[in-house]
Protein backbone atom coordinates (compact mmCIF):
# COMPACT_ATOMS: atom_id res chain seq x y z
CA UNK A 1 0.00 0.00 0.00
CA UNK A 2 1.24 3.24 -1.05
CA UNK A 3 2.08 5.72 2.13
CA UNK A 4 0.69 8.72 0.24
CA UNK A 5 -3.30 8.51 -0.40
CA UNK A 6 -4.86 9.59 -3.70
CA UNK A 7 -5.90 13.15 -1.43
CA UNK A 8 -2.06 13.36 -0.41
CA UNK A 9 -1.27 13.43 -4.18
CA UNK A 10 -3.76 15.44 -4.89
CA UNK A 11 -2.59 18.08 -2.59
CA UNK A 12 0.87 18.02 -3.71
CA UNK A 13 -0.16 18.67 -7.04
CA UNK A 14 -2.21 21.29 -6.45
CA UNK A 15 0.67 22.92 -3.73
CA UNK A 16 2.90 22.92 -6.63
CA UNK A 17 0.67 24.53 -9.15
CA UNK A 18 -1.03 26.89 -5.91
CA UNK A 19 2.62 27.88 -5.98
CA UNK A 20 3.97 28.12 -9.20
CA UNK A 21 0.49 30.71 -10.21
CA UNK A 22 1.29 32.26 -7.09
CA UNK A 23 4.74 33.28 -7.79
CA UNK A 24 4.57 34.22 -11.61
CA UNK A 25 1.83 36.68 -10.28
CA UNK A 26 4.14 37.89 -7.49
CA UNK A 27 6.65 38.78 -10.47
CA UNK A 28 5.03 40.66 -12.09
CA UNK A 29 3.08 42.54 -9.42
CA UNK A 30 6.10 42.46 -7.37
CA UNK A 31 8.74 44.19 -9.75
CA UNK A 32 7.39 47.81 -10.58
CA UNK A 33 6.50 47.77 -6.55
CA UNK A 34 10.34 47.26 -5.60
CA UNK A 35 11.33 49.55 -8.75
CA UNK A 36 9.29 52.52 -7.47
CA UNK A 37 10.62 51.83 -3.74
CA UNK A 38 14.35 51.80 -4.84
CA UNK A 39 14.08 54.91 -6.83
CA UNK A 40 11.29 57.15 -5.24
CA UNK A 41 12.29 60.18 -3.14
CA UNK A 42 7.89 60.31 -1.91
CA UNK A 43 7.13 60.75 1.38
CA UNK A 44 5.01 57.62 0.75
CA UNK A 45 7.78 55.24 0.33
CA UNK A 46 7.47 54.65 3.88
CA UNK A 47 4.36 53.94 4.62
CA UNK A 48 3.55 51.43 1.27
CA UNK A 49 7.39 49.66 2.35
CA UNK A 50 5.17 48.93 5.73
CA UNK A 51 1.81 47.71 3.97
CA UNK A 52 4.27 45.30 1.88
CA UNK A 53 5.98 43.99 4.31
CA UNK A 54 2.86 43.84 6.70
CA UNK A 55 2.40 39.79 6.17
CA UNK A 56 5.76 38.97 7.57
CA UNK A 57 4.73 40.66 10.88
CA UNK A 58 0.90 39.96 11.10
CA UNK A 59 -0.66 36.23 12.10
CA UNK A 60 -1.83 34.73 8.57
CA UNK A 61 -5.24 33.91 10.32
CA UNK A 62 -5.94 37.69 10.78
CA UNK A 63 -5.14 38.00 7.15
CA UNK A 64 -7.56 35.51 6.04
CA UNK A 65 -10.25 36.70 8.54
CA UNK A 66 -10.01 40.25 6.64
CA UNK A 67 -10.02 38.79 3.24
CA UNK A 68 -12.88 36.66 4.18
CA UNK A 69 -14.73 39.68 4.73
CA UNK A 70 -13.21 41.98 2.12
CA UNK A 71 -14.53 38.85 -0.24
CA UNK A 72 -16.96 37.00 1.07
CA UNK A 73 -21.02 37.99 0.03
CA UNK A 74 -21.20 40.70 2.16
CA UNK A 75 -17.55 42.22 1.87
CA UNK A 76 -17.24 45.13 -1.07
CA UNK A 77 -15.30 43.04 -3.22
CA UNK A 78 -17.70 40.21 -3.15
CA UNK A 79 -20.39 42.24 -3.76
CA UNK A 80 -19.10 43.82 -6.65
CA UNK A 81 -17.90 40.13 -8.12
CA UNK A 82 -21.92 38.92 -7.57
CA UNK A 83 -23.21 42.51 -9.25
CA UNK A 84 -20.93 41.39 -12.44
CA UNK A 85 -21.86 37.81 -12.15
CA UNK A 86 -19.08 36.50 -11.63
CA UNK A 87 -18.26 34.00 -8.54
CA UNK A 88 -16.99 34.48 -5.42
CA UNK A 89 -13.79 34.16 -4.26
CA UNK A 90 -13.48 32.49 -1.02
CA UNK A 91 -13.34 28.40 -0.81
CA UNK A 92 -12.02 28.03 -4.08
CA UNK A 93 -8.93 27.99 -6.24
CA UNK A 94 -8.81 31.46 -7.45
CA UNK A 95 -9.19 32.60 -3.94
CA UNK A 96 -6.26 30.90 -2.47
CA UNK A 97 -4.10 32.70 -5.36
CA UNK A 98 -5.36 35.75 -4.25
CA UNK A 99 -4.55 35.14 -0.29
CA UNK A 100 -0.80 33.50 -1.59
CA UNK A 101 -0.35 36.77 -3.06
CA UNK A 102 -1.06 38.68 -0.48
CA UNK A 103 0.53 36.57 1.92
CA UNK A 104 3.67 36.15 0.38
CA UNK A 105 4.23 39.45 -1.29
CA UNK A 106 6.92 40.78 0.97
CA UNK A 107 8.82 37.98 0.33
CA UNK A 108 9.37 38.52 -3.47
CA UNK A 109 9.20 42.31 -3.15
CA UNK A 110 11.79 42.75 -0.67
CA UNK A 111 14.82 40.98 -2.43
CA UNK A 112 13.83 42.90 -5.82
CA UNK A 113 14.18 45.66 -3.86
CA UNK A 114 17.84 45.38 -1.87
CA UNK A 115 18.62 44.20 -5.61
CA UNK A 116 17.30 47.20 -7.38
CA UNK A 117 19.31 49.30 -4.43
CA UNK A 118 22.85 47.57 -4.89
CA UNK A 119 22.32 48.09 -8.44
CA UNK A 120 22.48 51.88 -8.32
CA UNK A 121 21.88 54.51 -10.35
CA UNK A 122 24.58 55.34 -12.38
CA UNK A 123 24.46 51.99 -14.93
CA UNK A 124 20.88 53.42 -15.68
CA UNK A 125 22.23 56.92 -16.11
CA UNK A 126 25.01 55.68 -18.73
CA UNK A 127 22.41 53.75 -20.70
CA UNK A 128 20.84 56.78 -20.62
CA UNK A 129 23.11 58.88 -22.22
CA UNK A 130 23.33 56.01 -25.23
CA UNK A 131 19.73 57.10 -25.89
CA UNK A 132 18.48 53.76 -24.32
CA UNK A 133 14.62 54.39 -23.86
CA UNK A 134 13.01 53.33 -19.95
CA UNK A 135 11.96 49.93 -20.87
CA UNK A 136 15.24 49.25 -22.76
CA UNK A 137 16.96 50.58 -19.44
CA UNK A 138 15.20 47.71 -17.62
CA UNK A 139 15.59 44.79 -19.95
CA UNK A 140 18.79 45.20 -21.28
CA UNK A 141 20.68 46.83 -18.07
CA UNK A 142 18.60 46.67 -14.89
CA UNK A 143 16.96 43.07 -15.77
CA UNK A 144 20.93 41.16 -15.96
CA UNK A 145 22.07 43.08 -13.24
CA UNK A 146 19.34 42.09 -10.62
CA UNK A 147 19.08 38.84 -11.82
CA UNK A 148 19.86 37.35 -8.52
CA UNK A 149 17.72 39.34 -7.10
CA UNK A 150 15.33 37.87 -8.48
CA UNK A 151 16.10 33.98 -8.66
CA UNK A 152 15.86 34.69 -4.89
CA UNK A 153 12.61 36.31 -4.85
CA UNK A 154 11.32 33.40 -6.85
CA UNK A 155 12.38 30.84 -4.87
CA UNK A 156 11.40 32.65 -1.74
CA UNK A 157 7.70 33.33 -2.96
CA UNK A 158 7.51 29.60 -4.24
CA UNK A 159 8.78 28.15 -1.10
CA UNK A 160 6.98 30.38 1.19
CA UNK A 161 3.45 29.55 -0.64
CA UNK A 162 4.13 26.00 -0.21
CA UNK A 163 4.21 26.16 3.18
CA UNK A 164 1.31 28.50 4.43
CA UNK A 165 -1.57 27.32 6.27
CA UNK A 166 -3.25 29.80 8.36
CA UNK A 167 -4.15 31.85 5.34
CA UNK A 168 -5.35 29.31 3.02
CA UNK A 169 -7.00 27.55 5.74
CA UNK A 170 -9.19 30.73 6.37
CA UNK A 171 -9.95 31.64 2.59
CA UNK A 172 -9.71 27.96 1.25
CA UNK A 173 -11.03 25.68 3.97
CA UNK A 174 -10.27 21.72 3.06
CA UNK A 175 -11.77 20.64 0.39
CA UNK A 176 -9.67 17.73 -1.57
CA UNK A 177 -8.98 18.48 -4.99
CA UNK A 178 -9.95 22.12 -4.56
CA UNK A 179 -8.02 24.13 -1.66
CA UNK A 180 -6.49 21.28 0.06
CA UNK A 181 -2.70 21.82 -0.24
CA UNK A 182 0.48 20.29 1.41
CA UNK A 183 -0.09 21.60 4.73
CA UNK A 184 -3.48 21.39 5.51
CA UNK A 185 -3.04 17.51 4.38
CA UNK A 186 -0.64 16.92 7.26
CA UNK A 187 -2.64 18.63 9.68
CA UNK A 188 -5.63 16.07 8.70
CA UNK A 189 -3.33 13.21 9.46
CA UNK A 190 -1.88 14.19 12.32
CA UNK A 191 -5.67 15.28 14.02
CA UNK A 192 -6.69 11.66 12.63
CA UNK A 193 -3.41 10.22 14.49
CA UNK A 194 -2.22 8.88 10.95
CA UNK A 195 1.69 9.32 12.38
CA UNK A 196 2.94 7.55 9.20
CA UNK A 197 1.29 9.68 6.71
CA UNK A 198 2.16 13.11 8.82
CA UNK A 199 6.15 12.11 8.57
CA UNK A 200 6.16 11.51 5.11
CA UNK A 201 4.25 14.70 4.15
CA UNK A 202 6.24 17.02 7.39
CA UNK A 203 9.83 14.86 6.22
CA UNK A 204 9.35 16.14 2.53
CA UNK A 205 8.57 19.25 3.30
CA UNK A 206 11.43 19.60 5.12
CA UNK A 207 13.95 18.45 2.63
CA UNK A 208 12.07 20.57 0.44
CA UNK A 209 13.14 23.22 2.77
CA UNK A 210 16.69 22.22 3.20
CA UNK A 211 16.78 22.64 -0.48
CA UNK A 212 15.48 25.93 -0.88
CA UNK A 213 18.06 27.41 1.95
CA UNK A 214 21.05 25.49 -0.12
CA UNK A 215 19.96 26.84 -3.02
CA UNK A 216 19.70 30.82 -1.77
CA UNK A 217 23.66 29.85 -0.09
CA UNK A 218 24.61 29.05 -3.21
CA UNK A 219 23.06 32.18 -5.38
CA UNK A 220 24.12 34.84 -2.62
CA UNK A 221 27.84 33.30 -2.68
CA UNK A 222 27.85 33.54 -6.22
CA UNK A 223 26.22 37.11 -6.29
CA UNK A 224 29.26 37.84 -3.58
CA UNK A 225 32.06 36.34 -5.49
CA UNK A 226 30.65 38.18 -8.37
CA UNK A 227 30.55 41.20 -6.94
CA UNK A 228 34.05 41.02 -5.77
CA UNK A 229 36.09 40.13 -9.10
CA UNK A 230 33.91 43.17 -10.74
CA UNK A 231 35.48 45.44 -7.69
CA UNK A 232 38.89 44.03 -8.06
Amino acid sequence: MSVLSHDDIQALVLTAELAGITTLALLVIGTPIAWWLAHTRSMLKGPVAAVVALPLVLPPTVLGFYLLLLLGPNGPVGQAMQAMGWALLPFTFPGLVVASVLHSLPFVVQPLHQAFEAMGRRPLEVAATLRAGPWDRFLSVALPLARPGFLTAAVLGFAHTVGEFGVVLMIGGNIPGATRVLSISLYGHVEANELQQAHVLAGGMVLFGFAVMWLLYLVSGRSLLGGGARRA
